[in-house]
C-alpha cells in the first residue's frame, strides 16, 4: 500500500490537493494492468478505462483514417501519462483516438469511474485531467504539421531521429510499417524513401533494422 501510495503521489501532480479520504479512495480502486505488445487498450468509441501511469513499455496514442491509413500522433512512455484513456470525463472534448501497447506494457489504472467521483468533490482533479489534456494538443499540432509542411523524407528522417532517441541507439529494430504507421504514409513509399535515404548515405538497412550511418546527414534532411 505505501509503495503503490509513493508511486501515485509522486506521479500525479494533483495528489497533493486530495483530502486523505479522497488519496486513499483513489489509492484503493487503482489496479495494475499488463498488456501484450500490440494490444488495443483504448478505443473512442468504446469503454472509458481511467487514467494510465505507464510503468515500463509504452503506449502508441494514434487515428485511423476512413481508407485504413494509421497515423501515430504521440507516445506515452516509461513514467508519463496516459490521459485520453479517460475521454469520458472530459465532455467537451472529444477525441477520436485509439491506443495500443508497444511491446510488453505495465500500467497503473485510475478507473474512470472513481476520478469521476473525486472530481465531483475536487475541481483540482479536472483541472490537472483538462490540462494534461490540452498540452497534448502541442505534440498532435506538430503531427498535422508534419503531414500538411513536410515532404516524406522529412517526415521520414523526423521519425528516424524520434526512435534513435527513443531506443538510445543508431541501431534502430524497426520495421518499415511501423514507420508508414507513424508518419501516416504506407509501407511501399516508406521502402521507396528509405532506399533513397540510403543511397544519400544517412542510413543502412538490414531485416527488420535500419541503422543511422550519418547523423549529419539526417539532420541535414530534416532541415
Amino acid at each position: 500500500m505505501n509503495g503503490m501510495h509513493l508511486n501515485l503521489s509522486s506521479t500525479f501532480s494533483f495528489w497533493k490537493d486530495l483530502s486523505p479520504s479522497q488519496a486513499v479512495f483513489l489509492e484503493k480502486s487503482a489496479r495494475t494492468e499488463v498488456f501484450s505488445s500490440g494490444t488495443l487498450i483504448h478505443r473512442s468509441s468504446g469503454d472509458c478505462k481511467g487514467v494510465m501511469s505507464v510503468l515500463s513499455g509504452s503506449l502508441r496514442v494514434y487515428c485511423v483514417s476512413e481508407e485504413g491509413r494509421e497515423v501515430t500522433l504521440y507516445r506515452v512512455e516509461n513514467g508519463d501519462v496516459c490521459i485520453l484513456s479517460a475521454s469520458c470525463l472530459m465532455d467537451s472534448l472529444v477525441f477520436d483516438v485509439v491506443i495500443e501497447a508497444v511491446g510488453e506494457t505495465r500500467v497503473c489504472v485510475l478507473p474512470s469511474s472513481a476520478l469521476h467521483k473525486i472530481e465531483e468533490e475536487n475541481p483540482l482533479v479536472s483541472l490537472y485531467i483538462y490540462k494534461n489534456a490540452t498540452e497534448k494538443f502541442s505534440e498532435v499540432l506538430w503531427t498535422i504539421q508534419q503531414l500538411l509542411f513536410m515532404k516524406i523524407d522529412q517526415r521520414l528522417c523526423a521519425a528516424l531521429h524520434d526512435e534513435m532517441l527513443r531506443q538510445k541507439s543508431t541501431v534502430l529494430s524497426i520495421t518499415h510499417e511501423e514507420l508508414a504507421k507513424q508518419i501516416g504514409s504506407v509501407r511501399e513509399v516508406v521502402t521507396k524513401t528509405l532506399k533513397y535515404l540510403a543511397e544519400e548515405g544517412v542510413v543502412s538497412l538490414g531485416r527488420g533494422k535500419i541503422e543511422i550511418a550519418d547523423k549529419k546527414k539526417l539532420d541535414f534532411f530534416l532541415k
